[in-house]
């Protein structure tokens, strides 16, 4: 499968239809003639932080990645990943050599000081930011971060990405650690052009958190547990329109982890997900999903055997591959719907 190494404009971006063994490819902009009045379309309005930020530990350089949100917004699990930048593939940079204790240098005013390394994988700790003059302001620590993180990207997009290029159109809550890409090729006036159509768009918050660790031991326990809210407003919406016979559509694989974690969290409007969906999965709430292009073997293609049977989808990468469909983040689109 070829990676798209690049943002590309919404007209460049193709759509694969998967439907009960129906395969379709079309245009992100015929994404409407696939529904219907009275169905509704969720997205997720997280905004991405600027997760991985240059650092030296003992005068040697680092990356850290964030990994997880946690309750303290000074406190996060994250990836911590020694020499090369991100043009160097994940897996060949090396873990550095952490002891519980050690700080993490990112700038004059930006620090972390490393809490606990995890049993799964020496890149795996979590950190507090600490101020050098033990200021305790958020809004300060925020303001560093950005200062000093960029975009989390990988080997496949060589040109260094701007904040804005992994922004939605939409995007309102910084909690995404990577883009939640299947809404970038739809943009403000898709979202008009659905609700010109009886279709309804609501807003959903979840922290997408990383797409690789660089380990292959880690990589199986992704995606790690990550933050969801889902107002009571959204929910009900859903719900009624499920019960006028209408279809619940999400864009992108953090959407279904948010709606099914709400459906399965007994009536709380916000939580922290540790919900893996793959085959036999009930979808109490998601009929169908926007999602990119991946590859078999993943943790986003395993989500989606929870839509459909792994024959149909090994033929939708086939007839993927076939018409040179791009994938990762700036690729082409699958719309699966659930068997």
């Amino acid at each position: 499968m070829i990676a798209a190494a690049a943002p590309r404009p919404a007209g460049e971006v193709r759509l694969l239809a998967l439907d009960r063994g129906d395969a379709r490819l079309a245009t992100v902009h015929d994404l409407p003639r696939f529904l219907a009045r009275g169905d509704v379309v969720v997205v997720n309005d997280a905004a991405t932080l600027p997760a991985a930020v240059p650092a030296t530990l003992r005068g040697a350089p680092v990356e850290i990645r964030l990994a997880r949100l946690t309750a303290d917004p000074r406190r996060f699990d994250a990836v911590v990943l020694g020499r090369g930048d991100h043009r160097m593939r994940t897996e060949d940079r090396p873990p550095p050599a952490l002891a519980i204790g050690d700080e993490l240098v990112a700038g004059a005013t930006l620090r972390a000081r490393v809490t606990i390394i995890s049993p799964l994988s020496p890149r795996l700790v979590e950190i507090t930011f600490v101020s050098p003059d033990g200021d305790g302001d958020v809004t300060a620590f925020y303001s560093a971060l950005y200062r000093a993180g960029r975009p989390v990207q990988y080997a496949h997009v060589p040109e260094r990405l701007g904040l804005w290029d992994v922004q939605n159109q939409w995007a309102a809550v910084p909690w995404a650690l990577e883009v939640p890409s299947a809404g970038l090729p739809l943009g403000v006036e898709m979202l008009l052009a659905l609700r010109a159509r009886g279709i309804a768009v609501v807003g959903v918050t979840h922290s997408a958190g990383l797409s690789s660790t660089g380990d292959p031991v880690l990589d199986a326990h992704l995606p790690l547990p990550e933050r969801w809210r889902v107002s009571r407003t959204v929910f009900a919406r859903v719900h009624a329109a499920r019960a006028a016979g209408g279809r619940v559509v999400a864009v992108g694989t953090s959407v279904v982890r948010a709606l099914e974690s709400a459906a399965r969290s007994g009536g709380e409007e916000e939580g922290v997900t540790a919900l893996r969906l793959g085959p036999g999965t009930e979808l109490r709430v998601v009929d169908a999903l926007l999602t990119g292009v991946h590859e078999d073997g993943t943790s986003h293609f395993e989500l989606l055997s929870a839509f459909a049977s792994r024959d149909a989808l090994r033929c939708g990468l086939e007839l993927s591959r076939t018409a040179g469909l791009q994938g990762h983040e700036f690729g082409d689109a699958w719309l699966v719907w659930a068997v």
